[in-house]
């Protein structure tokens, strides 16, 4: 039984390579009840594992496959026949069991591919922290899932429930989102008739851009100038825009989510506009500390969600490009800035239907994918330095089995001329920020954290807050 995969779930298996993994991931960080201990939840886990029966979650029991079966395209199938051993995997930090310790163990764990011939997802038990902490580490292949889809199922692992026990594992998610499989000569049909599904979809693209050219000459207009929107000309040579091998390195950090909002309210913008100007400032301190930083200020290519607006299994989002202003010394200015590249690029994603700015979106980051397609070379330069994208989290403390969820960090994915990424989740009442990057091309990645947490601080000052 099959599923036809989305062109754009493809592209992840397709651009993938050794020094290019491309899964996302998450780490996090729970504090067990009064009473107990580290080692009653991993005899939790040891106890799931040996189940006799297990209902395994519908995205994290299908595998990619490609054959003469499907034509030559990736496809979908439930693999009902899962090794957890595989997929299951506990650790121990060694001491003194920090969170550096910590954060190298996930560098590390980041950087290695999945397999192909198994579901693509690992998830990683961590023990050691000093504090009575223990650590989840997943890692999800792109193909499979987008940070909005990701942690939609991180909610439905846990429960807001402190008292509530006898919870399922992770990994037993059980099937209610799982799209019907295809039996294979449905299949081929399907796939034989994709000349003529491609060409009815080119006409309605067609029909949808046709109806968008009135605009499209002003979206370039901004783009030129360096306004909002999910086009970008050009941006300036930095050191992150560089290619990339397969080492990782992770590091994060977390901040009350009310010392954000706050600058927010003061300064009249929205709080990723608050984390854009963050991200802006640390790289500005980054780059100048290493004599590095270019006259023109840095462009961040911010993903969107569309999930509202749009029917997938998969992957679902669009892209805006904002200026990140690393040229201005001033972060109430670079905040304000900020705010209007945001503001003006929403306008401009109000004009389009969801199809339109999945068009527009695509040849926004089109230098990406086909820098993907073509092996993650750098000839194609990208019109964009960074990516940076905010994904709402729980609203509520969480928690499993009784353990609170106390920290929740992002891992992303770097690319061939995209040294860098910065993520952000929320949790409860936290936003954290995790930063990924290529060992090599990102030096002294770990300072990042920091420097965010200073800019924050400039903000807070800045805006008037004491």
């Amino acid at each position: 039984m099959l599923l036809p995969m989305s062109p754009l779930d493809s592209i992840f298996l397709i651009g993938e390579s050794r020094d290019h993994p491309m899964h996302v991931g998450g780490l996090q960080v729970f504090q067990p009840p009064e009473g107990a201990t580290v080692r009653d939840y991993r005899l939790m886990f040891e106890d799931a594992l040996k189940a006799p029966e297990q209902v395994i979650a519908s995205k994290l029991a299908k595998r990619p496959v490609r054959g003469f079966s499907t034509l030559g395209q990736w496809a979908w199938s439930t693999d009902n026949a899962i090794d957890l051993g595989c997929h299951v995997r506990r650790h121990a930090l060694p001491e003194p069991g920090g969170i550096a310790e910590l954060m190298q163990l996930c560098s590390h764990l980041h950087g290695s591919l999945l397999d192909r011939t198994r579901p693509m997802w690992e998830l990683h038990l961590i023990e050691g922290l000093s504090d009575g902490r223990f650590a989840v580490y997943v890692k999800v292949h792109h193909s499979v899932t987008d940070g909005v889809t990701a942690i939609k199922m991180l909610r439905r692992a846990l429960s807001t429930d402190s008292d509530s026990r006898n919870m399922a594992a992770p990994w037993q998610l059980g099937n209610s989102t799982a799209a019907q499989p295809v039996p294979l000569d449905e299949m081929s049909s399907a796939l034989t008739a994709l000349p003529g599904f491609a060409a009815r979809m080119a006409r309605s693209a067609f029909g949808e851009l046709t109806g968008m050219m009135p605009s499209l000459g002003t979206t370039v207009t901004r783009a030129l100038r360096g306004q909002g929107g999910p086009m970008s000309i050009s941006a300036p040579k930095t050191i992150f825009n560089v290619p990339i091998s397969a080492a990782r390195q992770f590091a994060a950090d977390s901040w009350p989510l009310e010392r954000l909002r706050l600058v927010a309210k003061m300064s009249r913008c929205t709080i990723n506009d608050v984390v854009l100007a963050m991200s802006g400032g640390a790289l500005r301190s980054y780059l100048a500390d290493r004599s590095a930083l270019p006259d023109a200020p840095l462009v961040a290519m911010v993903p969107v969600s569309l999930h509202d607006q749009i029917e997938t299994n998969g992957n679902g989002i669009g892209v805006l490009m904002c200026t990140l202003g690393t040229n201005i010394a001033d972060p109430s200015e670079r905040l304000s800035t900020i705010a209007t590249c945001m503001r003006e690029g929403k306008e401009a994603l109000r004009t389009m239907s969801p199809t339109q700015i999945l068009a527009m979106s695509a040849l926004g980051a089109s230098p990406v994918g086909i820098s993907m397609l073509l092996g993650h070379n750098t000839l194609v330069r990208p019109p964009f330095n960074v990516i940076i994208s905010n994904v709402t989290g729980p609203k509520t403390p969480m928690y499993w089995n009784g353990a609170r969820l106390d920290s929740l960090h992002p891992v992303s994915i770097p690319v061939s001329g995209q040294a860098l990424n910065i993520t952000c989740t929320s949790n409860d009442d936290e936003l954290s920020f995790g930063v990924t990057g290529c060992r090599r091309a990102v030096p002294d990645l770990e300072s990042l954290p920091r420097r965010l947490g200073q800019e924050l601080e400039r903000l807070e000052n800045a805006v008037g807050i004491s």
